[in-house]
Protein backbone atom coordinates (compact mmCIF):
# COMPACT_ATOMS: atom_id res chain seq x y z
CA UNK A 1 0.00 0.00 0.00
CA UNK A 2 0.88 3.51 -0.30
CA UNK A 3 3.17 4.79 2.14
CA UNK A 4 1.48 8.69 3.10
CA UNK A 5 1.84 11.20 5.82
CA UNK A 6 -0.93 13.59 7.63
CA UNK A 7 0.64 17.06 7.41
CA UNK A 8 -1.85 19.62 9.09
CA UNK A 9 -5.09 19.38 7.09
CA UNK A 10 -3.28 17.38 4.00
CA UNK A 11 -1.57 14.31 3.28
CA UNK A 12 1.69 13.82 1.46
CA UNK A 13 2.85 10.92 -0.69
CA UNK A 14 6.70 11.14 -0.25
CA UNK A 15 7.60 8.85 -2.40
CA UNK A 16 5.17 9.86 -5.16
CA UNK A 17 5.79 13.65 -3.95
CA UNK A 18 2.32 14.26 -4.22
CA UNK A 19 0.19 16.51 -1.80
CA UNK A 20 -3.23 16.17 -1.55
CA UNK A 21 -5.66 18.77 0.00
CA UNK A 22 -9.84 18.92 0.12
CA UNK A 23 -12.49 21.53 0.10
CA UNK A 24 -11.03 24.95 -0.28
CA UNK A 25 -14.36 26.69 -0.49
CA UNK A 26 -12.89 29.51 -2.04
CA UNK A 27 -15.95 32.15 -0.90
CA UNK A 28 -17.13 31.52 1.97
CA UNK A 29 -16.73 34.23 3.83
CA UNK A 30 -17.64 36.04 0.67
CA UNK A 31 -21.42 34.58 1.21
CA UNK A 32 -21.46 36.54 4.35
CA UNK A 33 -21.00 39.78 2.51
CA UNK A 34 -23.64 39.19 0.60
CA UNK A 35 -25.76 38.55 3.63
CA UNK A 36 -24.97 42.07 4.37
CA UNK A 37 -22.17 41.17 6.74
CA UNK A 38 -19.18 43.61 6.86
CA UNK A 39 -16.46 40.86 7.70
CA UNK A 40 -12.58 41.62 6.57
CA UNK A 41 -10.90 39.44 3.37
CA UNK A 42 -9.14 36.48 5.65
CA UNK A 43 -10.31 33.59 4.37
CA UNK A 44 -7.90 33.70 1.24
CA UNK A 45 -4.84 34.43 3.57
CA UNK A 46 -5.47 31.80 5.64
CA UNK A 47 -5.50 29.74 3.01
CA UNK A 48 -2.29 31.09 1.73
CA UNK A 49 -0.77 30.92 5.00
CA UNK A 50 -1.68 27.49 5.57
CA UNK A 51 -0.40 26.18 2.60
CA UNK A 52 2.99 27.81 3.27
CA UNK A 53 3.48 26.04 6.45
CA UNK A 54 2.72 22.48 5.06
CA UNK A 55 5.17 23.14 2.13
CA UNK A 56 7.36 24.35 4.17
CA UNK A 57 7.00 21.20 6.75
CA UNK A 58 7.95 19.35 3.52
CA UNK A 59 11.17 21.07 2.84
CA UNK A 60 12.08 20.86 6.51
CA UNK A 61 12.03 16.83 6.25
CA UNK A 62 14.41 17.49 2.88
CA UNK A 63 11.57 15.81 0.91
CA UNK A 64 10.24 16.72 -2.54
CA UNK A 65 6.74 18.44 -3.62
CA UNK A 66 6.53 17.78 -7.33
CA UNK A 67 2.34 17.98 -7.28
CA UNK A 68 -0.33 19.46 -5.62
CA UNK A 69 -4.16 17.75 -5.71
CA UNK A 70 -7.07 19.58 -4.85
CA UNK A 71 -9.96 17.54 -4.12
CA UNK A 72 -13.01 19.16 -5.47
CA UNK A 73 -15.12 22.13 -4.06
CA UNK A 74 -12.77 24.75 -4.39
CA UNK A 75 -15.39 27.50 -5.05
CA UNK A 76 -18.25 27.66 -2.75
CA UNK A 77 -20.67 29.43 -4.34
CA UNK A 78 -23.24 27.15 -6.97
CA UNK A 79 -23.52 29.89 -9.06
CA UNK A 80 -21.10 32.81 -10.20
CA UNK A 81 -19.13 34.55 -7.83
CA UNK A 82 -15.98 36.43 -9.55
CA UNK A 83 -13.97 36.82 -6.22
CA UNK A 84 -13.62 32.75 -6.10
CA UNK A 85 -11.75 33.27 -9.62
CA UNK A 86 -9.70 36.01 -8.18
CA UNK A 87 -8.73 33.77 -5.37
CA UNK A 88 -7.56 30.79 -6.98
CA UNK A 89 -5.52 32.82 -9.19
CA UNK A 90 -3.95 34.11 -5.81
CA UNK A 91 -3.15 30.26 -5.13
CA UNK A 92 -1.74 29.86 -8.50
CA UNK A 93 0.75 32.93 -8.38
CA UNK A 94 1.79 31.67 -4.71
CA UNK A 95 2.39 28.05 -5.76
CA UNK A 96 4.38 29.43 -9.21
CA UNK A 97 7.55 29.54 -7.69
CA UNK A 98 7.32 26.21 -5.82
CA UNK A 99 5.93 23.90 -8.62
CA UNK A 100 4.73 24.06 -12.53
CA UNK A 101 1.45 25.02 -13.33
CA UNK A 102 1.20 21.55 -14.85
CA UNK A 103 1.53 20.02 -11.35
CA UNK A 104 -1.21 21.75 -10.15
CA UNK A 105 -4.41 19.47 -10.26
CA UNK A 106 -7.96 20.36 -9.72
CA UNK A 107 -10.65 17.87 -9.24
CA UNK A 108 -14.25 18.88 -9.24
CA UNK A 109 -16.79 18.67 -6.97
CA UNK A 110 -20.32 19.48 -5.83
CA UNK A 111 -19.94 22.59 -5.56
CA UNK A 112 -17.44 23.21 -8.98
CA UNK A 113 -20.49 23.92 -11.23
CA UNK A 114 -18.27 25.28 -13.79
CA UNK A 115 -14.58 25.59 -14.25
CA UNK A 116 -12.85 28.45 -12.52
CA UNK A 117 -9.97 30.26 -14.39
CA UNK A 118 -10.12 28.49 -17.40
CA UNK A 119 -8.43 25.39 -15.68
CA UNK A 120 -9.53 21.61 -16.56
CA UNK A 121 -11.18 19.97 -13.93
CA UNK A 122 -11.04 16.20 -13.58
CA UNK A 123 -13.35 13.67 -11.95
CA UNK A 124 -10.47 11.79 -10.41
CA UNK A 125 -6.98 12.07 -10.77
CA UNK A 126 -4.86 8.22 -10.97
CA UNK A 127 -1.04 8.11 -10.44
CA UNK A 128 1.01 5.27 -9.33
CA UNK A 129 -1.72 3.55 -8.38
CA UNK A 130 -2.97 6.27 -5.92
CA UNK A 131 -7.21 7.46 -7.14
CA UNK A 132 -7.79 11.11 -6.08
CA UNK A 133 -11.83 12.01 -6.11
CA UNK A 134 -13.95 14.47 -4.49
CA UNK A 135 -16.08 11.74 -2.92
CA UNK A 136 -19.71 12.83 -3.59
CA UNK A 137 -19.85 10.30 -7.44
CA UNK A 138 -18.47 7.17 -8.05
CA UNK A 139 -16.72 6.47 -10.50
CA UNK A 140 -15.73 2.66 -12.09
CA UNK A 141 -12.56 3.63 -12.85
CA UNK A 142 -11.73 4.11 -9.17
CA UNK A 143 -11.58 1.07 -8.57
CA UNK A 144 -9.27 -0.29 -11.33
CA UNK A 145 -6.70 -3.11 -10.37
CA UNK A 146 -3.81 -0.49 -10.26
CA UNK A 147 -5.31 1.33 -8.08
CA UNK A 148 -4.12 0.73 -3.87
CA UNK A 149 -5.37 3.96 -2.49
CA UNK A 150 -8.14 6.56 -2.84
CA UNK A 151 -8.20 9.60 -1.30
CA UNK A 152 -11.05 11.89 -0.99
CA UNK A 153 -12.94 15.25 0.43
CA UNK A 154 -16.04 16.31 0.43
CA UNK A 155 -17.95 15.25 3.77
CA UNK A 156 -15.90 17.64 6.09
CA UNK A 157 -14.74 15.22 8.98
CA UNK A 158 -14.87 16.22 12.30
CA UNK A 159 -15.26 15.09 15.72
CA UNK A 160 -17.04 16.58 18.85
CA UNK A 161 -15.69 14.96 22.23
CA UNK A 162 -16.98 16.17 25.74
CA UNK A 163 -15.77 14.90 28.91
CA UNK A 164 -16.84 12.26 31.57
CA UNK A 165 -19.03 15.30 32.65
CA UNK A 166 -20.23 16.27 29.70
CA UNK A 167 -19.25 20.09 30.93
CA UNK A 168 -16.40 20.69 28.50
CA UNK A 169 -16.38 20.05 24.72
CA UNK A 170 -14.39 20.05 21.83
CA UNK A 171 -14.47 19.86 17.68
CA UNK A 172 -11.56 19.13 15.77
CA UNK A 173 -10.77 18.30 11.92
CA UNK A 174 -10.13 14.56 11.57
CA UNK A 175 -9.05 12.52 8.90
CA UNK A 176 -10.20 8.91 8.37
CA UNK A 177 -7.95 6.15 7.19
CA UNK A 178 -9.93 2.22 6.39
CA UNK A 179 -10.23 -0.29 4.09
CA UNK A 180 -12.91 -0.82 1.89
CA UNK A 181 -14.01 -2.68 -1.39
CA UNK A 182 -10.39 -4.23 -0.99
CA UNK A 183 -8.68 -0.64 -1.28
CA UNK A 184 -6.91 1.91 0.96
CA UNK A 185 -9.21 4.54 2.03
CA UNK A 186 -8.17 8.15 3.17
CA UNK A 187 -10.58 10.68 3.85
CA UNK A 188 -9.14 14.14 4.73
CA UNK A 189 -10.76 17.29 6.42
CA UNK A 190 -11.92 20.50 4.83
CA UNK A 191 -9.19 23.16 4.65
CA UNK A 192 -11.40 26.00 5.71
CA UNK A 193 -10.13 27.37 8.89
CA UNK A 194 -12.89 28.74 9.97
CA UNK A 195 -15.30 25.71 10.44
CA UNK A 196 -14.23 22.56 11.31
CA UNK A 197 -16.88 20.42 9.04
CA UNK A 198 -19.35 17.89 9.93
CA UNK A 199 -19.62 15.70 13.12
CA UNK A 200 -19.09 12.60 12.63
CA UNK A 201 -20.13 11.50 16.46
CA UNK A 202 -23.36 13.14 15.23
CA UNK A 203 -24.12 11.65 12.38
CA UNK A 204 -24.64 15.32 10.89
CA UNK A 205 -23.21 14.40 6.95
CA UNK A 206 -25.44 13.00 4.57
CA UNK A 207 -24.60 9.53 3.74
CA UNK A 208 -26.59 9.43 0.93
CA UNK A 209 -24.31 12.23 -0.52
CA UNK A 210 -21.16 10.26 -0.09
CA UNK A 211 -19.54 7.24 -1.99
CA UNK A 212 -18.59 5.30 1.21
CA UNK A 213 -21.35 3.85 3.19
CA UNK A 214 -22.06 4.47 7.10
CA UNK A 215 -21.70 1.20 8.25
CA UNK A 216 -18.33 1.29 6.34
CA UNK A 217 -17.09 4.72 7.42
CA UNK A 218 -17.60 3.47 10.83
CA UNK A 219 -15.18 0.75 10.77
CA UNK A 220 -12.16 3.59 9.54
CA UNK A 221 -9.63 4.93 11.80
CA UNK A 222 -9.97 8.79 13.38
CA UNK A 223 -7.14 10.53 13.29
CA UNK A 224 -7.65 13.81 14.91
CA UNK A 225 -5.73 17.14 14.34
CA UNK A 226 -4.68 19.09 17.21
CA UNK A 227 -1.50 19.99 18.57
CA UNK A 228 -0.87 16.37 16.88
CA UNK A 229 -2.75 14.33 15.00
CA UNK A 230 -3.20 11.30 17.21
CA UNK A 231 -5.27 8.11 16.17
CA UNK A 232 -8.32 7.68 18.23
CA UNK A 233 -9.38 4.41 16.89
CA UNK A 234 -12.56 3.21 15.44
CA UNK A 235 -14.91 5.61 14.71
CA UNK A 236 -17.94 3.21 15.68
CA UNK A 237 -15.83 2.50 19.32
CA UNK A 238 -15.33 6.88 19.80
CA UNK A 239 -19.29 6.79 18.92
CA UNK A 240 -20.21 4.75 21.83
CA UNK A 241 -18.12 6.15 23.92
CA UNK A 242 -19.62 9.52 23.24
CA UNK A 243 -23.29 8.12 24.29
Amino acid sequence: MSKYQFISKSVFFPEQGILAIGDLHLGYEEMFRVKGYSIPKQQIIDTIEDLNKIIKEIEKENKKLKKIVFMGDLKHFFSFQRSEGTDLLDIYSFLSNIISEDNIILIKGNHDTFELVGRPMHDYWIEDGICFTHGHKLFPEIFGKEVKTIVMSHIHPSVTLHDSQRIKKESYKCFLFGKWKKKEVIIVPSFLRSVEGSDLISGSYDEDFFIVPERELEKFDVYVIGEKILNFGRLKKLISSQD
